[in-house]
């Protein structure tokens, strides 16, 4: 299994809670998570926001900017009952990687 392979869950929740703050668009996502040390392409990228609207998480419209389509996407009431259900998992790891002492 590649590192990639792991994250992939971590880059999923990132999508999740941006569009829990509003629309977003592919190359704004990407610059994103870049700054968070994903690099990832958009051949990389869009599958994943696919993935995440073919589940009910995430809906998308085409949007008219500066004469260009851009597909914004948002997230859905499921894909936000997701985002909580995940947090609440990411503190229990949390806890377990950080904050209990290991003897």
């Amino acid at each position: 299994m590649k590192p990639e392979d792991l994250y992939a869950g971590f880059v999923h929740l990132h999508i999740l809670y941006h569009t829990s703050k509003g629309p977003i668009f592919g190359l704004w996502i990407v610059e994103e998570l870049a700054r968070h040390g994903y690099q990832m392409s958009p051949g990389t990228l869009y599958p994943a926001l696919h993935r995440l609207e073919h589940a009910g998480y995430l809906t998308s419209q085409r949007q008219l900017v500066q004469g260009h389509f851009r597909r914004v996407y948002s997230i859905t009431p499921t894909g936000l009952e997701i985002l909580v259900q995940a947090k609440d998992k990411v503190r229990e790891l949390f806890g377990e990687l950080f904050e209990r002492s290991h003897a």
